[in-house]
């Protein structure tokens, strides 16, 4: 490994990293994103506050045009599964297909390579769809502004990393394999991103939302490791989508005491 691939950040990881996860038009040095791999991973959470970002402006500009909350949770959750290409419901989607649709690790890798959609993962969508419609949209009714986009975005990416580092690949191929396993520190680093914009944003509350993460992520890992013996990029997508829901009910729950 280069010598440059051991430095605990460098300065093209953000971009790189916005590059890989979303469909944003950035310019990625494809060089320094190989090099680099799993190195950069301490900006996911970065990358999630500046899509939560994009996403907290529409909802600014719906509410302005005097939307109603369910059209504003509407156009943003639209915004965020653009600005990504979906990339995480597709994981999600394929890990309730291969988990529950095969016998075997064999079979169920097989099944999430498979880019057609079965029924678990039609479910697991409209479910995960309709939770963070629904969570959404009682927050802004709620009166809880737009910025919980922004934290929610940052929190439900660190747990990616976590699960990256926790578990070993299940496949020699995809998108986790070829970015490769953070280190340690990376991990710590975009924890402590995503908890320290929770805390700016949420102030408490984000305690208890990291402390749900915490137990939504392990048991993920726990799931992959029992069913395939590791983690894929399949894998990592339904860690942020469950992550991001888990923060969303965490929200929910304080505006209904």
């Amino acid at each position: 490994m280069a010598e440059a691939d051991t430095k605990l950040i460098a300065a093209g990881d953000f971009l790189n990293s916005l590059g890989l996860l979303s469909r944003l038009p950035i310019p990625v040095d494809t060089n320094a994103a190989t090099l680099r791999g799993a190195a950069a991973a301490w900006a996911y959470p970065l990358v999630g506050a500046v899509l939560g970002a994009i996403a907290m402006i529409v909802g600014w500009v719906a509410l302005w045009l005097g939307l109603s909350a369910p059209l504003v949770a509407a156009f943003t959750l639209c915004t965020q599964i653009m600005i990504t290409g979906a990339m995480h419901e597709d994981g999600l989607a394929d890990t309730a297909d291969g988990l529950w649709g095969g016998w075997d690790r064999a079979k169920r890798l097989e099944i999430m390579k498979d880019s057609h959609i079965g029924t678990y993962g039609v479910v697991a969508l409209v479910l995960s769809l309709l939770a963070r419609w629904a969570a959404i949209s009682a927050l802004i009714a709620g009166g809880s502004g737009l910025m919980f986009l922004v934290a929610t975005a940052a929190l439900s990416r660190a747990p990616m990393v976590a699960v990256m580092s926790w578990l070993p690949n299940a496949r020699q191929g995809g998108f986790s394999a070829t970015v490769g396993k953070p280190q340690t520190r990376t991990v710590w680093i975009a924890t402590g991103l995503a908890a320290v914009l929770g805390l700016l944003i949420l102030g408490g509350t984000a305690v208890w939302a990291v402390l749900w993460i915490c137990v939504a992520a392990f048991s993920v890992a726990l799931l992959a490791r029992a069913k395939i013996g590791g983690q894929t990029g399949d894998i990592l997508g339904a860690t942020q989508q469950i992550c991001e829901i888990t923060v969303l009910a965490v929200l929910c729950s304080q505006i209904t005491l």
